[in-house]
């Protein structure tokens, strides 16, 4: 018996285990987004921020969107997450998206913020929500195609594991380097200052666009859909190019809000 409750409690442990790296999709890259914009805010908009976050800091808050899903009062920003452009299309012809999308999201608590006159609580919420969002535009399949859900339906096998391509995209390029936000940020920040001015000149929809470019390369993968080192190798430094991009340009965001 003290055998089996044994084997039980391993089980037990393992499947709760296995629960909760689920919901720690992403969560890495969005705090390395969010450390690494720490880094460029100006005086005055770090003070700002500390104002409005108290002692949350920009990571911590970059998770803050999805945390909040399971919260049935944030159910009306479940389509912010992404936007729909299909191949040959931009975002000024293509038709929108009842409730909204990430770019018209972005967009708006942008110039809510700069109006000012929201609440503590309004002005802090947005701000979590364009931390969050930056990070999101970023990954080429947060800007789907419009046929698979933004790569959610295109089931693969990463490193011999049951998995989909959004996931890949999302977390597992990025949990399998075993590097803590903090490390992974030392590794891909150093953007020099033409780079910094160049990425920060750029809009919203340029950033969309930008990801809307790269999915090409995303969807080269076998046919086979076993998907390992090599599609790793090749896309690795793209995933630290758009985290470190996303980061430089959340800075230039919120220095721009609180100027």
């Amino acid at each position: 018996m003290n055998k089996l409750l044994t084997l039980i409690s391993i089980f037990a442990l393992g499947f709760t285990s296995t629960a909760n790296e689920a919901l720690r999709w992403g969560q890495i890259g969005h705090r390395t987004t969010g450390h690494v914009a720490e880094q460029y805010l100006t005086d005055k908009a770090a003070a700002e921020v500390e104002r409005v976050l108290g002692n949350e800091s920009l990571a911590e808050v970059s998770t803050w969107m999805d945390e909040v899903r399971s919260d049935d009062a944030y159910d009306f920003m479940a389509p912010w997450h992404y936007v729909t452009i299909p191949e040959g299309e931009t975002y000024e012809t293509v038709e929108k998206a009842e409730g909204g999308d990430i770019i018209w999201a972005l967009e708006k608590v942008v110039k809510e913020l700069k109006e000012g006159n929201l609440t503590q609580k309004q002005e802090e919420e947005n701000l979590k929500i364009l931390v969050h969002l930056v990070g999101d535009l970023h990954q080429p399949l947060h800007v789907g195609n419009g046929t698979d859900r933004g790569g959610n339906d295109v089931k693969l096998q990463w490193f011999w594991s049951n998995s989909n391509l959004h996931r890949v995209w999302d977390s597992e390029m990025i949990d399998d380097k075993q590097l803590s936000y903090t490390e992974l940020s030392d590794f891909v920040n150093h953007p020099t200052e033409e780079q910094i001015n160049e990425w920060q000149s750029t809009s919203i929809r340029d950033w969309a666009y930008e990801s809307q470019d790269l999915l090409p390369q995303v969807y080269d993968f076998p046919e086979d859909k076993e998907l390992s080192y090599e599609y790793s190798y090749k896309n690795w430094n793209t995933v630290e190019q758009r985290l470190v991009k996303a980061g430089v340009r959340m800075a230039g965001l919120i220095n721009e809000i609180y100027e």
